[in-house]
C-alpha cells in the first residue's frame, strides 16, 4: 500500500516508519514542509494518492491547548478536517489518531469503545471534534484512542521524570490520575495490523494494564537505576497546571482484541523494553 503519514517526525510517525517500511510505500509529511492547517495541503496530499492516510499530527501540548483553545481547535479540528477532504479527494482510508482525554474520567473502570465522549479540556475537545468531522466526511476511516505515548527522543513522560530527578533530587508525583503508559512502537505495529483489515470503526489501542502516574513514574525511576529518589504522593485536585485531565482517562482496548485479535504487551513489559533497547532515533 501507498500510506501518507501525517506528524512523520513525531514519535508515532518515526515508530510507523521503521514498522510500516520497506512492506509498504511511504510519504512522510511534517512542518514546515507541510502545514496541516492550509487548505492547499489538501490537494498536495491527494496528489501523492495514498490508499492510507495515517493521521498523527496534532497540537498535543495539552495546557498550550488550554491556554489558546482556538489554536487547538485549529490545529485538531480544522487541520483533521483538511486531512479528511484530501482522503475524499484521494479516495483513500484514513486513521486519525485520537486521545483518551475525550472522556471525563468519571468512570470507575477504563472507558471501552462505545461510551459516550465527554471531553472537559480543550485539549479534547479539540480532538473530539476531529472525531466528529472525520465520521462526518469519510465512509473508510479508523479512530484510534490512545493514551500517554512515549518513545525513545520524544519529549514524553519518562524523560521528564529522569530529568527532574536529576535536576532536583525528589519528585511530585500525581497518584490519582490514571491511564495506560504506551510503547510507540508497539502502537505501531498495532496500527500496522489495523490498516490492513478494512474493519473501519473506532479503537482503543493502549498499554495492556492500568497506572497511576504516580507508579508509573516510580517504575521509571527504578528502571532507569534511581530508585533512591523520594516521591510525594500529591492529589489531581492539588496539582496546579493549565489544562484539567481526566481523574480515570484508562482504555479498556476491548473491540481490536475482540474482533481482530490485535492487542498491545503489558505496559510494564513494554517500558522494560524501552529501557533495554539502543536508542535509534
Amino acid at each position: 500500500m501507498r500510506i501518507a503519514i501525517t506528524g512523520g517526525r513525531g514519535q508515532l510517525g518515526r515508530a510507523l516508519a521503521r514498522v510500516l517500511h520497506p512492506e509498504h510505500s511511504l510519504v512522510l509529511l511534517d512542518l514546515p514542509e507541510c502545514d496541516i492547517t492550509r487548505r492547499d495541503e489538501i490537494d498536495n496530499i491527494a496528489s501523492f494518492l495514498p490508499d492510507v492516510v495515517i493521521h498523527a499530527a496534532a497540537m498535543t501540548d495539552v495546557d498550550g491547548c488550554a491556554r489558546n483553545p482556538l489554536e487547538a481547535y485549529r490545529v485538531n479540528a480544522l487541520g483533521t478536517q483538511n486531512i479528511a477532504l484530501a482522503c475524499q479527494r484521494a479516495n483513500a482510508a484514513m486513521l486519525y489518531i485520537s486521545t483518551n482525554e475525550v472522556f471525563d474520567g468519571t468512570k470507575d473502570s477504563p472507558y471501552l469503545e462505545f461510551d459516550p465522549p465527554h471531553a472537559i479540556n480543550p485539549y479534547g475537545a479539540s480532538k473530539l471534534a476531529g472525531e466528529h468531522i472525520v465520521q462526518m466526511l469519510l465512509d473508510h476511516a479508523y479512530i484510534v484512542r490512545t493514551a500517554w505515548l512515549y518513545s525513545h527522543g520524544g519529549n514524553n513522560f519518562p524523560r521528564k521524570i529522569i530529568q527532574s530527578a536529576r535536576a532536583r533530587g525528589t519528585l511530585a508525583v500525581v497518584e490519582d490520575e490514571l491511564g495506560n503508559p504506551t510503547f510507540a512502537p508497539d502502537l505501531a505495529r498495532a496500527l500496522a495490523e489495523l490498516v490492513e483489515t478494512s474493519h473501519y470503526g473506532i479503537y482503543h489501542l493502549v498499554g495492556e494494564g492500568v497506572a497511576s502516574r504516580y507508579e508509573w513514574a516510580a517504575r521509571v525511576l527504578q528502571l532507569a537505576g534511581m530508585g533512591n529518589v523520594p516521591i510525594t504522593r500529591v492529589r489531581l485536585a492539588d496539582y496546579k497546571r493549565a489544562s484539567t485531565p481526566p481523574r480515570n482517562g484508562a482504555l479498556a482496548n476491548f473491540v481490536a482484541a475482540t474482533t481482530l485479535g490485535i492487542r498491545l504487551r503489558p505496559w510494564q513489559e513494554a517500558l522494560e523494553e524501552y529501557f533495554n533497547q539502543p536508542i535509534a532515533e
